[in-house]
């Protein structure tokens, strides 16, 4: 096992943001390796934030992105507990990124509870009805709906799509890591996109 030394957890904080006994625990438990100590911490960071879902956030800002052009701009609201976080750097560029986010992969709800049962109805029929024209045999039939809704919940729920920055990471998991960064509940309340020659729906 790799000895864990100060530099590795320098760089583990740096990379995370997360504590130094906690980074020191993850390294341990990643005998050494890095990477693999980042996804320890992150999935820490989901669970820690699980936790956390429940308390009131009524602090936040609102943090817009206008595309260059500005054809394109996005508003979107980012709830938080307390003001203090709210002035931080961290929950700042969340907010920013985001927005940018919503502008470049335009998601049309926040989470996949979200969208309505008959748009949900509607894209499981679409799905069965391609999946009997491309001749599937029933018994993988479903499997294959299954697969194709996952992937319709990643095109229009925020928090389902991959973070726009870092694709290994969803947006659900980035909110997540901030969390456990900042210690507070964080919640996207809404989001707005604006372009040039859509009409409001």
């Amino acid at each position: 096992m790799a000895e864990i030394t100060a530099q590795m957890v320098k760089e583990l904080r740096e990379r995370t943001g997360a504590g130094m006994m906690e980074c020191k625990s993850a390294l341990t438990e990643a005998k050494g390796d890095l990477p693999a100590a980042e996804v320890i911490l992150r999935k820490r960071g989901v669970a820690a934030a699980a936790k956390k879902a429940s308390r009131a956030t009524r602090q936040g800002l609102v943090s817009s992105y206008i595309h260059p052009g500005a054809q394109l701009g996005v508003l979107v609201e980012v709830d938080c507990e307390s003001d203090f976080v709210a002035r931080t750097d961290d929950f700042k560029q969340l907010a920013h990124d985001l927005a940018m986010q919503v502008a470049a992969a335009d998601p049309k709800y926040l989470r996949l509870e979200d969208i309505p049962a008959k748009v949900l109805e509607q894209e499981k029929e679409i799905q069965k009805a391609r999946v009997m024209a491309e001749g599937k045999p029933a018994n993988v039939a479903e499997k294959i709906v299954e697969g194709r809704l996952s992937k319709f919940y990643e095109e229009v729920c925020l928090y389902d799509q991959p973070f726009i920055k870092d694709g290994t990471m969803t947006v659900g998991q980035l909110v997540a890591s901030v969390i456990a960064k900042t210690g507070e509940n964080i919640n996207v309340a809404r989001f707005q996109r604006f372009k040039i020659g859509d009409s409001a729906e």
